[in-house]
């Protein structure tokens, strides 16, 4: 069963109903860039097999620990250029951790070499204007060039109408997706029957 990421979220009540679909992770960006940026404190209360996920960019280790220990986050995406010593350390605190890519034609996987081991995932995204976010995809044909051992979620402009593509990948380290400005009712707020029926075809 592929596992599924919403990210981008920042309203309470729109998190509540997120919560009822159980998704496997809500994802919160923190990274002043982005129009979903959480600024304001969210009460969360999610069960356990949910895990909330906090979103950087060329964070300090004490900014995300901050915020790890704030909102209780159990898994952190990173997407900046963190080194792979930057995510084991934090990966040694009991994190589960993303490491995001951002790929292209001229991407060259062997870049995610040095991260092997030291990551619980890797996140294929878009290659775009901003760190994540952007609504475009990238041509799914180069995950053949993947070759690596650490499952990935794919990630960059997923919408309802792909729910059948994303299907059909047979890649043997393809986990699940992630999901966020194509869902979205304004930036950082979901359509959550949108999501529903997104999830329900995608594991039907």
């Amino acid at each position: 069963m592929l596992l599924l990421k919403v990210c981008g979220m920042r309203d309470e009540n729109n998190l509540s109903q997120l919560i009822d679909l159980q998704p496997n992770f809500i994802g919160l960006i923190f990274h002043e860039k982005s129009p979903r940026n959480v600024t304001e404190n969210l009460r969360i209360n999610l069960p356990e097999h949910i895990k909330l996920t906090g979103v950087f960019v060329e964070e300090s280790e004490s900014f995300i620990m901050g915020k790890v220990d704030k909102y209780n986050l159990k898994a952190i995406q990173l997407h900046g250029y963190e080194s792979p010593q930057f995510c084991k350390k934090l990966q040694n605190k009991g994190l589960i951790i993303m490491k995001a890519f951002n790929i292209h034609d001229a991407f060259e996987f062997s870049n995610t070499e040095p991260y092997e081991g030291l990551c619980d995932y890797f996140l294929f995204d878009a290659f775009g204007q901003h760190a994540g976010g952007n609504g475009i995809t990238f041509d799914w044909k180069l995950l053949d060039n993947y070759k690596g051992e650490t499952p990935f979620l794919l990630s960059g402009g997923i919408d309802s109408n792909l729910v059948n593509s994303l299907k059909e990948i047979k890649h043997p380290m393809y986990k699940g997706v992630d999901i966020n400005s194509k869902f979205e009712i304004t930036p950082g707020l979901k359509n959550i029957e949108k999501i529903k029926t997104f999830k329900n075809e995608l594991r039907g």
